[in-house]
């Protein structure tokens, strides 16, 4: 969310901001509604103060002349309308507010300027590593596990519906074995505190996360409660310290949590349908950092390499894509993609989205802290990546590691989780 001083300060950068993401055209009529609103409501401001003013001193008048025996009708009758017209203001202004506060929800976040302008044709790969298998007849993932009966898609449909997936045998300690080796590199190596989050969160987190209100056609929501299943850690995790303040010297802080996701996906009816490309269900180990301003580049950096050492570790070949601002997602201010190729399919597969929110999710969710004792607090930046999602990163594996007799090779780091060095 936008600090409104954007709209009095800055505006000329934002209106820059949502050109560089190509939705000017959209949002421009809402940013000029929300500097009138800011305009408006400023002037409401004022004008309720002079009436409560006036009234005050109307009340003290009518004091006086009643103790001294005086006619005050006139006064009494001066600051009933005063009254009046606070309150007529003061409805002005909590509606102005309501509209404001909407229309800064649809503002998305202003990408940094070295996020290059336009859409995902002016995505930039930054870094490359590995080679990809590109000989014929490599087989998807889908038929590879099916027949080995580690993936059972038709009992997954039949339970919950397409889009849900059941592990079996070894494929289902394949998921464990991947829970594992992420989150002990993470802890173990690059530092961060394991969480444990609840799956179902209130619309309160939800909305400082930016998942709503603009993204709630995509969430499964509990019937008759306002109460939400995470599409990503992201969520509980980041909202930890929501309406909290840290000390400076508790900066950057670094999270790492397990959870399956759930994400409706309303608009990507017909996308990767096969397999496990695309579905409602899933596992993820996600990273949360804060951090100030000053270090939130260099976390950001940072944060991207430890997603990165995974891929490394289990060998698949993966590439580092910066996103153009018309495919930076609504809440961030910059995003790489991780992508690792399945060359069963044939295809790049993002397997971790890593992104800075500068202080855009701090606002929202008021995480603040203070630089020292005695200053003024400041927001938090926020940052979050995946480390790594599973579905995709099983796909790739199963179609890199494929063998001509059937089978899958594990990759040597996974092997002492899994037990076993191939899936036969």
């Amino acid at each position: 969310m936008h600090d409104l001083r954007v709209l009095r300060d800055q505006i000329d950068a934002l209106r820059d901001g949502m050109r560089r993401r190509g939705k000017l055209g959209q949002l421009g009529p809402l940013i000029d509604r929300a500097e009138a609103l800011d305009r408006d409501r400023r002037l409401n401001i004022q004008a309720v103060e002079e009436r409560k003013a006036a009234r005050n001193a109307a009340s003290q008048e009518v004091a006086r002349r009643k103790k001294a025996k005086e006619n005050a009708d006139e006064l009494v009758a001066q600051s009933r309308a005063l009254g009046e017209e606070i309150a007529r203001l003061e409805m002005e202004l909590a509606n102005a507010e309501a509209e404001l506060e909407r229309i800064m929800y649809e503002l998305p976040n202003v990408t940094l300027p070295e996020v290059p302008s336009g859409g995902e044709e002016c995505n930039v790969i930054v870094r490359e590593w590995g080679t990809p298998r590109t000989e014929p007849g490599l087989r998807p993932h889908w038929e590879i596990a099916e027949a080995l009966g580690i993936l059972d898609l038709a009992r997954g449909a039949k339970v919950s519906g397409s889009g849900f997936v059941v592990y079996r045998g070894a494929g289902a300690r394949l998921v464990r074995s991947l829970m594992n080796l992420f989150l002990d590199v993470h802890t173990g190596e690059h530092g961060y505190e394991e969480v444990w989050v609840p799956v179902v969160v209130n619309r309160t987190s939800m909305t400082a996360t930016a998942q709503l209100p603009k993204f709630e056609d995509d969430m499964y929501a509990l019937r008759d409660e306002d109460l939400f299943l995470i599409p990503t850690a992201e969520v509980p995790v980041t909202n930890l310290y929501r309406d909290e303040m840290l000390d400076a010297g508790q900066l950057p802080r670094a999270f790492c949590a397990y959870s399956p996701c759930f994400r409706r996906e309303a608009g990507s009816a017909g996308k990767d349908t096969r397999g496990i490309l695309r579905v409602h269900e899933f596992d993820k180990v996600e990273l949360v950092r804060y951090a100030t301003p000053e270090t939130s580049a260099e976390e950001h950096e940072c944060m991207t390499r430890h997603a990165s050492v995974l891929l490394e570790r289990l060998g698949l070949p993966y590439r580092v894509k910066l996103l153009a601002a018309g495919d930076t997602g609504f809440a961030s201010a910059k995003t790489y993609d991780l992508e690792t190729y399945a060359p069963g399919v044939g295809a790049w597969l993002e397997v971790s989205s890593s992104s800075t929110f500068t202080d855009f999710q701090a606002r929202r969710a008021n995480i603040r802290f203070r630089p020292a004792p005695g200053e003024k607090p400041r927001f938090v930046h926020t940052l979050n990546a995946s480390g790594l999602a599973f579905p995709r990163v099983i796909a790739s594996m199963i179609e890199h590691y494929q063998q001509p007799d059937g089978s899958v090779a594990v990759p040597e780091a996974l092997r002492p989780y899994l037990g076993a060095d191939a899936l036969r």
